[in-house]
């Protein structure tokens, strides 16, 4: 076993609701790092893990924020005149003023996003295999403009830089029998010159129909992509999670994160450019170690023959040179339904399953004696639809199946792609939990973020990256990585994609506090927002962030150096 070095708990500034904690560099650095992000202030809804918080955006000429209050199907406007110190001045319904327009019931508001005095929001039905609408607001009385119909379950939307499209993900998750499983897909939504002209006829559906096979391009699915769900078509099984359009806002990058790829759609022509295929991480390479157990009361790394899918949940993009590169969050995310799970453990193959895990090489010299063992790789969550021969599943389980090759969800790491190819061009490895150990020690590592018992998520997918932006300050690029499960962010220097290096970790979580009070702090990183200091409402950069669990949201300052 090696132990990481724990220091103390606690050792930047006390904040509201706890501590900041911050780490120095522990990787060897390109170039010297010219900022330093600082808790500055939140706001508080008071609704625990109800997703009061979740996706933010920021309009800076009315210096308001907007935050995605998603099971209430509202968004709450927070006046950010002094950044220190939020205010909540206003509410959107939109599922009533939806409602109203349509005479349909809705379910929850999931994503929103301004431009140039617009702004737009993702709703899903109450039925969340019927079709969703994105509603239109005026940013300056906040008055409803209009709500267009798009596809099943619109998971995210956003508006191109040039503000031409408004492109919309449209997950088409199945209900939980899977009896029900409408197709992915993604919503064009060209917007006019006037706002108030716009109409259903503006709406451009993209589908994957034509890589269904027999479709006039299955040929060009590539191989690696995911498509598993029972009796689903390819569209159907495509889920799109979230989007990125590129600076010049010819291209929009999709991740479909179930299906381990990404989509390229061009936004002229309304077409599937290309499907790619992310492949997997090899945790048996250094510098991939992982903690793979929730059981063994201890921080411990180590490689093990296994892979993790990326999957990734949240994706950015910039552009060096005219190039564009990617940025994902590689979340993880299994499909765990009452009709159909893929989710078990490595231990369920010798205790629970009809099926067997082959002890060949490269598994045999480390798998023996820990396959049943729970402090070891026992515990390991993985996938019953991949790595196994002469295998039948019946919902998902695996039935007379030999598993030569384990494959986990998600790669605990954020990545950088070519937004040409889709090759990789850098991960950060084990860095998040490397680092998130040396931070927080034994009291808060791979925590989960409703309850403060450390270790609890090793066995799944470890600090779960899932929050994402990107910002430009002094020449150079930063990411900002929210972790879903332990909470607090990451920040590195991503100026140049294959030398991308960490710069600070810094949280405002207090694991001695009871998670249901605001003295624990934010919990759940769910959606940032970037501010330039020229947009920001105190002149320099910000960094905003929706926390879903503890319905916070919080305020960063960037302090350049």
């Amino acid at each position: 076993m090696r132990f990481p070095k724990i220091i103390p708990l606690c050792t930047s500034v006390a904040i509201l609701g706890g501590c900041a904690t911050t780490i120095p560099v522990t990787t060897s650095p390109i170039t010297t790092s010219s900022i330093n992000l600082e808790f500055l202030g939140r706001y508080e809804s008071g609704v625990f893990d109800a997703s009061a918080a979740e996706i933010v955006t920021y309009d800076a000429k009315t210096q308001e924020t907007f935050v995605v209050n998603a099971n209430s199907g509202k968004i709450d406007v927070l006046s950010m005149a002094n950044p220190a110190a939020p205010v909540k001045i206003k509410t959107l319904d939109v599922g009533a003023d939806v409602a109203a327009l349509t005479g349909l019931p809705l379910g929850a508001a999931n994503s929103v996003s301004v431009h140039d005095g617009v702004i737009a929001v993702a709703i899903e039905a109450k039925t969340k295999q019927d079709f969703g609408y994105i509603a239109f607001y005026h940013v300056g009385n906040h008055a409803f403009i209009n709500a267009l119909q798009v596809g099943a379950l619109p998971d995210m939307v956003t508006f191109s830089p040039n503000g031409e499209f408004v492109v919309v993900a449209n997950e088409g998750e199945p209900n939980d029998d899977y009896t029900v499983d409408p197709e992915g897909s993604v919503s064009i939504i060209n917007i006019p010159n006037d706002i108030f002209t716009l109409t259903q006829r503006d709406v451009t559906q993209i589908s994957f129909r034509d890589f269904n096979d027999g479709g006039t391009r299955a040929m060009e699915r590539p191989a690696g992509l995911r498509i598993f769900g029972p009796n689903a078509s390819v569209a159907q099984d495509l889920e799109p999670e979230y989007i990125t359009v590129s600076k010049d806002s010819r291209y929009a990058y999709v991740s479909l994160q179930e299906n381990n790829g990404i989509a390229k759609i061009d936004l002229s022509n309304k077409h599937v450019d290309a499907l790619w295929a992310l492949g997997v991480k090899d945790y048996n390479v250094v510098g991939n170690e992982l903690d793979i157990s929730d059981k063994d009361n201890v921080i411990q790394f180590q490689n093990w023959p296994v892979f993790g899918l990326y999957q990734p949940d949240t994706i950015a993009s910039y552009s060096i040179n005219g190039k564009t590169y990617l940025v994902t969050a590689n979340e993880g995310d299994s499909r765990d339904y009452k009709g159909f799970s893929e989710e078990y453990r490595v231990a369920d193959l010798s205790k629970e399953l009809n099926s067997k895990l082959a002890l060949t090489i490269p598994l045999r010299h480390v798998i023996e004696g820990n396959i049943d063992d729970k402090n070891n790789l026992g515990r390991m969550k993985f996938t019953s639809t991949l790595g196994a021969e002469d295998c039948q599943l019946t919902k998902g389980a695996p039935d007379n199946c030999t598993y030569t090759a384990i494959y986990g969800y998600g790669a605990r790491s954020f990545s950088i792609w070519s937004g040409d190819t889709g090759q990789q061009i850098f991960d950060s490895g084990s860095d998040f939990e490397r680092i998130t150990a040396n931070a927080l020690g034994e009291d808060g590592f791979n925590a989960s973020n409703d309850d403060n018992k450390s270790d609890a998520r090793s066995d799944d997918k470890g600090p779960e990256p899932e929050a994402l932006t990107l910002g430009q300050i002094n020449g150079h690029t930063y990411a900002f990585i929210g972790l879903e499960r332990v909470g607090g962010i990451m920040v590195y220097d991503i100026t140049n994609p294959q030398e991308s290096h960490f710069i600070q970790y810094l949280t405002s979580r207090n694991f001695k506090a009871d998670p249901t009070s605001s003295d624990a702090g934010d919990l759940g990183p769910e959606g940032m927002a970037f501010v330039s200091k020229e947009d920001s409402p105190n002149g320099k950069a910000l960094l905003i962030v929706g926390n879903e669990v503890s319905g916070t949201t919080s305020v960063y300052t960037i302090e350049e150096k």
